[in-house]
């Protein structure tokens, strides 16, 4: 099993995508910290109840969820380019068990995008913090580094999560243009639409879209429909059921 997992890790290290995506998310933490310094000049300028309406100076808000949709192409691609070229059949070749194949990906995108998750969720967050840490709420809400760690690290696991759902849905459509409609479907339309419905069940089915999960395992506001340990099974759910779909489908499908 570490001779697969090593080849798979050497695959997605060797990929330009990988790095080309990585790449982004640096980009996307460098403009929460262009948006961080334009809001604290906006505050300065602003009277008291301006500021009271000031949102978070948090890059989080911004970086996350697209590092989720980022790290989900990266799930996907690390199996659709191996369908869209052919490599996949001396994969196969290499690997005879297609079971352990999909342990090797699960468990190298995992760990990725766990990496990725949690250096862009903390570096947002400490970049936001060296700009904004002395200036009171509503423009930051955290009295020390050390009380936002906790949320912080869910917002990294819920990119990693991401990925690996990501990863399942590539297995399962072997299309990368495919795949990432899926993921944009279900990390931005389907949370817009849930919205739509009557009440209570635009809050009930909100509450359950994958994009919306970090923030309730957080425990960080008193909204919250799913309390931290349902909001956690929901995310193990979302991976089980994308990573066993896609396990399924290498396992009956031919190459």
């Amino acid at each position: 099993m570490t001779d697969v997992i090593a080849a798979e890790f050497l695959k997605i290290r060797t990929v330009r995508s990988t790095y080309g995506l990585l790449a982004v998310i640096a980009g996307l933490m460098v403009t929460g910290v262009v948006v961080d310094f334009a809001m604290v000049a906006d505050w300065n300028g602003s009277t008291a109840a301006e500021q009271a309406r000031f949102a978070s100076a948090d890059a989080r808000v911004m970086v996350i969820p697209f590092a989720q949709f980022i790290l989900g192409a990266l799930g996907a691609l690390a199996v659709t380019t191996e369908f869209g070229t052919g490599m996949i059949r001396p994969s196969l070749a290499a690997v005879p068990s297609r079971l352990a194949m999909v342990a090797g990906k699960t468990a190298v995108v995992g760990a990725v995008a766990l990496v990725a998750g949690e250096v862009a969720a903390f570096g947002a967050f400490l970049l936001s913090w060296s700009v904004a840490g002395t200036y009171p709420a509503p423009l930051w809400t955290w009295s020390s580094v050390s009380d936002a760690v906790g949320p912080v690290f869910c917002s990294g696991l819920s990119v990693a999560v991401c990925g690996l759902v990501g990863l399942g849905i590539g297995l399962v459509v072997r299309s990368t243009a495919g795949a990432l409609v899926s993921l944009g479907g279900l990390l931005f339309v389907l949370p817009s639409l849930a919205f739509f419905l009557p009440e209570p069940w635009d809050t009930r089915i909100a509450a359950v879209m994958l994009p919306n999960l970090a923030w309730q395992f957080e425990e960080t506001s008193d909204t919250s429909v799913l309390s931290p340990g349902a909001a956690l099974l929901a995310m193990a759910a979302y991976v089980l059921v994308a990573v066993g779909a896609g396990a399924v489908a290498l396992v009956r499908r031919d190459a």
